[in-house]
């Protein structure tokens, strides 16, 4: 049985491979090789490697798991998980099974692309979902926001950090209420008056905006919102409730209502910048590590505990320094 089973191989499950790993734990990763960034061109936001391609990130991480003995890799799709008393019990899509004392999920979540033409030939290289990520290779330029009242027109007015050129396009022009009208328009921004038909373009560059009344509007790059559901049904079919958000819930310290289950990175909110989902790695993993040395330390000879502290209960300072 190994200490740890980590499903999904994007920058959370990576760092908590890494981190685990220098704790010698045996850790088994499982890399399905479809990340969610997969039409990236590169990421952003990544201190020291902004602008890296995701898939070289994803080399490196695993390049870097490889020097820890003890850090293995499957490239095989999870199917299911089922909860033992003793951990989980992990089966993949061929048939495959594996035993791990504790559970990491980092599977992350899918972008729904609008079911509009273009929107899936230029995703990537000019439709894009997260301004932080891509907003700063548009600046200045003309950007199309498209999407759903009222989200869109707050996603719209948050675009202006990078450009004074905002063409909004709703889903339905006519769910823009009059006080999001007077708004947008006291900030410079154009609403489409029909709705948005496709994306044109030659192929490789996004050119312009069709309208279901025949006109069209030159542009550089659109940005959508779309729903986020959760990649994997593994958490909901062991248990863990979503919120609103479709977020999984957790407790302290990347821990779920489900004993041994955890969860890094987009499963969970927040911010989806792929730096804080590496961070969330690391808080899963040292979380990971002190539930195995608790399950493993011994109690007094009198039988009071090893620790008294709950793990959910102690100062991530006294775990971690601040070298890191």
């Amino acid at each position: 049985m190994h200490d740890v089973c980590i499903v999904g191989a994007g920058p959370a499950g990576l760092n908590a491979a890494l981190v685990l790993g220098r704790c010698g734990r045996d850790v088994i990763v499982f890399d399905s090789g479809q990340p969610r960034n997969a039409a990236s061109r590169g990421l952003h936001g990544y201190l020291t490697r902004d602008g890296c391609h995701p898939k070289d990130l994803r080399q490196m991480g695993r390049d870097e798991c490889g020097k820890y003995p003890s850090v293995k890799f499957s490239d095989r799709q999870v199917a299911s998980v089922q909860k033992r008393d003793d951990g989980f019990v992990i089966v993949t899509l061929d048939g495959q099974s594996v035993e791990a004392r504790l559970l990491l999920l980092a599977t992350g979540r899918i972008d729904v692309l609008p079911d509009k033409p273009g929107f899936r030939e230029y995703y990537g290289h000019g439709v894009y979902h997260c301004p932080y990520c891509d907003g700063w290779e548009h600046r200045h330029e003309r950007i199309a926001v498209y999407g759903e009242c009222p989200d869109v027109v707050d996603f719209a007015l948050t675009l202006l950090t990078w450009t004074e050129q905002i063409l909004l396009c709703p889903t339905d022009p006519c769910a823009v209420v009059t006080r999001d009208h007077a708004r947008l328009q006291a900030n410079g921004i154009t609403v489409a008056t029909a709705p948005l038909k496709a994306l044109g373009g030659d192929g490789e560059t996004l050119r312009d905006l069709q309208f279901e009344d025949g006109t069209t509007a030159p542009i550089d790059a659109v940005f959508f919102t779309s729903e986020l559901p959760q990649k994997s049904t593994i958490a909901q079919s062991l248990g863990c409730a979503l919120d609103a958000g479709g977020s999984v819930i957790c407790e302290a310290h990347a821990a779920t209502g489900v004993a041994g289950l955890y969860v890094a990175g987009n499963v969970r909110g927040g911010v989806h910048l792929a730096i804080m989902a590496a961070a969330e790695g690391a808080e899963a993993a040292i979380a990971i590590n002190e539930a195995l040395a608790d399950r493993e330390l011994r109690a007094a000879p009198d039988g009071t505990p090893a620790r008294d502290t709950p793990l959910e209960q102690r100062s991530a300072a006294n775990i971690t320094s601040q070298k890191g």
